[in-house]
């Protein structure tokens, strides 16, 4: 006999701002069940895990929850500012026979030591604090809103494995399909408002949604409707693009195939280099590179990329990604070696912080320039309205002004704006974070159909897997090494995921039993006074600007603003301008900061 739900939402409906966002949702927690919720950016996801936690109440409908049951919830953006150290947060969060130890585990499987200051934590520390807060009791229920933002692979694949061995029933949201399939075991789809539910995982998600859909256009149909409805158009869309990507999936193993025909053995350039100088073939050229900041970055790698390529980066946070891609696309010197780039190079790089955009232009003179109303794509060109819409846009959005999008839709105008610049090499550094899958989708079609050289960094195992033909991933110690095919392909031949940092230590461990170099070690380069100050100060400025962003925000969301005060509204962008880039100036410190300290420590 089944038992009771722990937790049940019946008929939930909440308005904001006068706009229906929940008209009739369901929710039903079972012991032991892991269930996904899952929907569009903007659905109410957040909106309802929060009524689930008794965060915020409902306009209309029950919430009912079993006496005594316990109930944890994971915020997107967690706060500890009320606790003096992550152990004090943590330990807060245990109840009266919880395992008092836990806590300084779960700290310590995530990174951290305890003693951080809630003031001086990044985001992603705050998000490591927050998830063992949330795990150490082992509740009845955990509510998990993006568990895997801001983490890197080795604590993902970590955090799959703890999940599945709590007895606790969750709901997940998240927009990392690898992660999602391996814990769900229901999915409840949260569309227009109202939820269905389907006793099966994620894995099996987009062929009953394709269902759905088809269902319901075919009934569309049956009446006699015409389907103007831009709500629609993007609904039915999905199911197109997914059945494209099917097949382009096909060529990609194709793809993979050729590249282990052609690469068989790694690292020997010379060997190769007649065939890698045909005309127009070579793209880059790295032999015998390194790189070391008191501790090695990329160690003696050599590495061959050829138009049409698509190279996966992999490995964990501080192992270097970012200065490999900025070696390999010149932007930066390695210390030894060589790296040689191909003829007529026009390079595209996605920014995933949107600083480039222009909060003042339009939709449309975003993806135009300015000029006209065409694009031009591949040598074809298209009007602006209908490359928009490949994008997920309405055409009411053209005159839209930048700064009024939301974080997603500003995503997919990245990629749309991207894919329209004139370019021969693509370079993408973590281009899914904050995406929803729908985006995600275009983001996987546009790589897939690009003609010409991607190099990309991403934590997103599912991702690797449907876009990229070979990955780099580090070992450790700054070896690299290159494997065929997508991340899956990686594990089989690797026998284990992204676990660089245990390799770390155990090369630590066994240098512990040599004799220590002690001159060199007393001579080791500290932090300035300044660097010190700014790394402590920081997070916090960064946390003003970005709370300052999210009033002028605020003001820019007023739909009918432009029109009542033109003056008003300028001074608001520019003013967001302004903060966007301090804030981007104070990421980049920080992060260099922050990355200079874990290499002098380490």
């Amino acid at each position: 006999m089944a038992l009771p739900p722990l937790l049940t939402l019946q008929d939930i409906a909440l308005t904001f701002g006068g706009t229906p966002l929940i008209e009739s949702a369901e929710l039903s927690v079972s012991p032991g069940e892991r269930a996904c919720l899952v929907g569009r950016n903007g659905s109410g996801k957040s909106t309802l895990l929060k009524i689930a936690a008794g965060q915020i109440e409902a306009d209309r409908g029950k919430r009912f929850m079993q006496p005594g049951a316990t109930v944890r919830y994971l915020a997107q953006e967690p706060d500890l500012t009320a606790y003096p150290s992550t152990l004090a947060y943590v330990e807060a969060g245990l109840g009266p026979g919880d395992d008092p130890y836990r806590a300084r585990y779960l700290l310590e499987q995530l990174g951290l030591t305890g003693e951080e200051k809630p003031a001086d934590l990044s985001g992603g520390e705050a998000r490591r604090a927050a998830l063992a807060h949330v795990l150490a009791p082992e509740p009845d229920i955990l509510l998990l809103d993006e568990p895997t933002n801001h983490l890197d692979l080795p604590v993902i694949e970590w955090l799959e494995g703890e999940l599945k061995s709590l007895r606790s029933a969750m709901v997940l949201i998240s927009h990392d399909r690898r992660f999602l399939e391996s814990l769900s075991q229901a999915t409840v789809w949260l569309d227009r408002g109202r939820t269905r539910r389907m006793d099966r995982g994620f894995a099996h998600f987009e062929e009953w949604r394709d269902q759905v859909l088809e269902q319901e256009e075919a009934e569309h149909h049956k009446l006699g409707r015409k389907l103007v409805a831009e709500a629609d158009w993007l609904r039915y869309g999905v199911t197109a693009r997914r059945k494209r990507n099917v097949r382009r999936l096909g060529n990609l193993h194709a793809m993979r195939q050729q590249y282990r025909d052609r690469n068989r053995a790694v690292g020997t350039v010379t060997m190769s280099l007649a065939e890698a100088e045909q005309s127009g073939t070579l793209v880059v050229e790295a032999e015998g590179i390194s790189k070391a900041y008191d501790r090695p970055i990329v160690t003696n790698l050599s590495l061959r990329v050829l138009r049409g390529d698509r190279l996966g980066i992999i490995g964990p946070n501080g192992a270097g990604k970012t200065t490999l891609i900025n070696m390999l696309t010149g932007v930066q010197a390695p210390d030894e070696g060589r790296v040689r780039l191909g003829s007529n190079l026009q390079m595209v790089t996605l920014d995933q912080r949107r600083a480039s955009l222009d909060p003042t232009a339009t939709v449309a003179e975003t993806l135009t320039g300015g000029r006209g109303d065409t694009v031009t794509i591949g040598g074809q060109t298209k009007h602006v309205i209908g490359y928009m819409k490949d994008f997920l846009f309405s055409p009411e959005q053209a005159r839209t002004p930048v700064g009024v999008l939301s974080g997603g839709e500003r995503n997919r105008l990245m990629l749309a704006r991207a894919l329209a610049q004139p370019s021969n090499l693509l370079v993408l550094d973590e281009p899914t974070n904050d995406l929803d899958l729908e985006t995600l989708d275009l983001l996987e079609e546009m790589i897939q159909d690009y003609s010409g050289t991607v190099i990309l960094v991403s934590h997103d195992r599912d991702f690797l897997d449907r876009t990229v033909s070979s990955v780099l991933v580090s070992e450790g110690e700054g070896r690299w090494l290159e494997y065929a095919g997508g991340y899956t392909d990686m594990v089989s031949q690797r026998g284990r995921g992204v676990q660089a940092r245990v390799v770390e230590k155990e090369a630590k461990a066994k240098s512990a039993d040599k004799p220590a170099a002690a001159p060199q070690a007393q001579n080791k380069r500290k932090l300035s006074f300044n660097e010190q100050h700014d790394l402590k100060t920081l997070p916090k400025r960064m946390e003003e600007l970005t709370a300052k962003i999210a009033k002028v925000q605020e003001i820019l969301a007023d739909p009918e603003l432009y029109a009542r005060d033109p003056a008003r509204f300028q001074k608001a962008m520019d003013a967001l301008t302004a903060l966007q880039t301090e804030l981007h100036a104070a990421e980049e410190r920080w992060l260099d900061l922050e990355m200079l300290r874990e290499e002098l420590e380490g």
